[in-house]
């Protein structure tokens, strides 16, 4: 979403072209086995993982110290109200109202129960309420962009939203993301925060976006992607997409570096 310092512009065939490079080398390299779900920390198209990947050991910090000093939430803490977007404030938020709901799962497909789910996203222009975004698209009054959830005894959660708008994000020239939501899953501390993103089905700018391209398995870039349920569908009020989430084993939903931004 910012631009990076001191980095020469990639034109978009520069892009494909790495990107088209890069994955022949990861099939080659994984001949005879699985391709890698997860990206490479150092993804050139994708700008700033130039400067934000570690080159150092990491240093290990000691959990229980941490979770000292972290915040904690329980049921009470999160109101059923939060899991609707659109009723946040005191007017109607503009754009296509949307019902996103599905599971959240192990790796061996068991329910994660009473997990916290926190979600945030751009409004209908593709702007999100934050000082750093500076893109020439109109803020929503009635829309903040945030919301949580605590699963269900099934795995099960529920959102009500606007589906969010591409924007811009200085990467490249002409550089637009996709439109997405960001989900964050805590599990059963904050030590072991997971982040990922959903993505709509049939966006144009899947090929042209580094962030989804960096993801060499085509079954793992689909698995970010949400269908549409048309059961989840309500009449003349919200479209419906389901969306499940594994947070372990080889069919895990790619979830992003700790230090990555966020665009």
């Amino acid at each position: 979403m910012h631009p990076v310092a001191n980095q020469p512009d990639l034109t978009q065939g520069e892009i494909d072209d790495e990107i088209a490079e890069r994955t022949a080398a990861e099939r080659e390299a994984a001949a005879g086995g699985a391709l890698p779900s997860h990206p490479r920390r150092d993804f050139r198209p994708y700008r700033s993982t130039t400067l934000r990947h570690p080159t150092h050991e990491l240093v290990r910090a000691d959990p229980e110290e941490i979770e000292l000093v972290s915040p904690a939430f329980g049921h009470t803490d999160v109101a059923p109200e939060e899991a609707d977007m659109t009723i946040q404030h005191s007017g109607e938020p503009q754009g296509e109202r949307i019902i996103v709901t599905g599971r959240i799962l192990d790796g061996d497909g068991r329910p994660v129960r009473n997990q916290l789910v926190e979600i945030w996203q751009a409004n209908a222009a593709g702007r999100y309420v934050h000082k750093r975004d500076q893109h020439p698209a109109p803020l929503d009054p009635n829309f903040t962009g945030v919301g949580r959830i605590i699963t269900g005894d099934d795995g099960s959660y529920r959102l009500t939203t606007i589906k969010p708008g591409p924007y811009p994000w200085k990467n490249h020239r002409n550089a637009w993301r996709p439109a997405h939501i960001h989900f964050s899953f805590f599990g059963s501390a904050f030590t072991q925060r997971l982040i990922t993103q959903m993505y709509f089905p049939g966006d144009p700018l899947f090929g042209l976006d580094p962030i989804y391209q960096s993801i060499v398995d085509p079954a793992a870039r689909d698995r970010l992607v949400a269908g549409y349920d048309h059961d989840v569908s309500e009449p003349e009020w919200a479209l419906g997409y389901r969306w499940d989430v594994v947070l372990t084993g080889p069919k895990s939903t790619w979830m992003e570096p700790e230090d990555a931004d966020h665009a």
